[in-house]
């Protein structure tokens, strides 16, 4: 039972913390966005101090059921580690082994992470962030998927005349932040395939701070000796290989209370529970008194998967129905529209409500969720190295719209502070720089006035040329007292492939 409620509660976590990421339409944060919220390094970064506190009160109570129920990398190594273990079923053998504790590993990741965290490089402590790393799976791996999907339903919907599915463009927002999140996944898959949690008990800083607390467990799987025969079954069902049968011990720190062991011990020498006083008989057991002890028969040891059976299926069928469904993207039914080239940026765009370039840098852990709810498309992974994978503007796409603040909505970790509506439109996070070489007024002797006409702080005037000739062609004069660096100039310029127009971004934000 315990093991049945462990699964059930892990697929439902896993389930919407998945949609979390994949969602674009913003309406699912409003109900899940607690989830994100509530992962330990987000929140130790956000200085969320209740959530802190509760998780480690948790651990040391019911000890790292945080790793199995609420780290979606967690239980995405279950499920890979459960499929791997469907092969060894046919088999009819268990595939684990204990193996002694690497501390030394475990404890000097730890210390490179803190100190990369310190230090601010948030391109390298960002690697081992464990909800970070599934965050850029779920965004780079899974919703493409996602959105070719719902791009299929919507093709289907306008032939029937409903728009209950709208179309979005499904499009590679950083190749290097892609090769990393698929690395990850393949990395993590096969030592979850293979043996099962190897990265949360010698890799992840979060399993190795919680697994110090959980060695005081209160509610944790105990070993009764005088029930247990050292027939090492629960050591070679353990994933966590922490189960030394031989010598009755159990490593907590690396326990992760999954059940699994509990379900496959036939001696009932294993519980989950509080400490107690063990009582002994004096009597001797008999072979008849061993036959008369209940034995749990393999059908009921076995947990009901079809939860998790359903979510992969499921998965198959998505995947099926992208590949039937995709066609190619144009634009109006017309020709395909050319995509502009992002500009050579002296300073990065930091979004509204980072602060400072250095805020980001500090608490920001890349794990892309900011990116995959942006509405406008200008949100996308750094590639420098100093913040590789971090949230930079671009605004080849679309532009910063003043009443949009999503981001500063969904960002658990506090690198993007919550922002009000109207305050959106008096932070300046850059200013437009005009290029004049790139601008069609003077390389194709055409009137234009894009830029000034969709500036939405009207911080752009188009004056002439000559002071003394009126009728002198007009080039953009932008006000930097007014602008905000929204990018809008920059998007509907028609100047290709450059804009003749671009934002530079501001180390630090201010208030106009």
């Amino acid at each position: 039972m315990i093991r049945k409620i462990r699964l059930t509660l892990a697929v439902i976590f896993f389930s919407l913390i998945t949609l979390l990421f994949l969602d674009f339409t913003g309406t699912v944060h409003v109900w899940l966005g607690w989830m994100a919220k509530v992962q330990f390094l987000p929140a130790v970064l956000a200085l969320h101090v209740g959530v802190v506190i509760g998780l480690l009160v948790l651990t040391l109570l019911f000890g790292r059921i945080y790793c199995s129920v609420i780290c979606p990398l967690g239980v995405m190594q279950d499920i890979i580690s459960w499929l791997s273990g469907l092969r060894n079923k046919r088999r009819k053998r268990l595939r684990f082994s204990y193996s002694p504790a690497r501390s030394w590993l475990r404890y000097i990741m730890l210390a490179v992470f803190v100190i990369l965290l310190v230090a601010g490089v948030g391109s390298l402590f960002t690697l081992l962030a464990p909800y970070s790393a599934y965050g850029r799976i779920a965004q780079n791996v899974l919703q493409p998927i996602y959105l070719m999907v719902n791009n299929g339903l919507a093709y289907i919907a306008t032939r029937i005349d409903s728009y209950a599915f709208y179309e979005r463009d499904v499009w590679v927002r950083s190749v290097g932040t892609l090769a990393v999140a698929v690395a990850t996944l393949l990395i993590i898959g096969v030592l979850a395939w293979r043996n099962g949690r190897t990265y949360c008990n010698t890799i992840c800083p979060v399993g190795t701070v919680l697994g110090a607390v959980a060695r005081f467990a209160w509610f944790r799987v105990r070993i009764d000796e005088h029930q247990c025969i050292s027939c090492g079954i629960c050591a070679k069902s353990c994933k966590a290989a922490c189960i030394d049968a031989k010598n009755h011990h159990i490593d907590y720190s690396r326990c992760v209370t999954c059940g699994d062991c509990l379900g496959h011990c036939h001696k009932g020498a294993l519980r989950y529970g509080r400490p107690v006083k063990l009582v002994t008989t004096t009597a001797t057991s008999t072979p008849e008194t061993a036959a008369s002890t209940p034995r749990t028969s393999a059908t009921q040891a076995e947990v009901d998967t079809s939860r998790r059976s359903f979510l992969l299926a499921a998965a198959v069928a998505t995947t099926t129905a992208v590949m039937a469904q995709e066609k190619k993207k144009i634009d109006g039914g017309l020709a395909a529209v050319e995509q502009k080239d992002p500009p050579h940026r002296q300073t990065p765009i930091t979004p509204p409500g980072s602060l400072s370039a250095q805020n980001m840098a500090q608490h920001c852990t890349a794990c892309q969720l900011c990116v995959a709810e942006c509405p406008n498309d200008v949100l996308r992974p750094s590639t420098q190295l100093q913040t590789f994978m971090q949230p930079t503007l671009s605004y080849e796409r679309g532009y910063c719209r003043p009443e949009c603040h999503r981001c500063s909505e969904v960002c658990p970790t506090g690198a993007i502070k919550p922002i009000k509506a109207e305050d959106k439109s008096a932070i300046q996070i850059g200013h437009a720089v005009w290029t004049k070489k790139n601008c069609i007024v003077f390389t194709e002797g055409v009137a234009c006035g894009n830029c000034a006409r969709h500036c939405p702080s009207g911080a752009i005037m188009m004056v002439p040329t000559d002071d003394k000739d009126a009728n002198s062609p007009l080039f953009p004069a932008v006000n930097l007292s007014r602008c905000i660096g929204c990018g809008a100039c920059e998007n509907v310029c028609p100047a290709q492939p450059f804009s003749a127009i671009h934002v530079e971004g501001h180390e630090v934000h201010k208030y106009i």
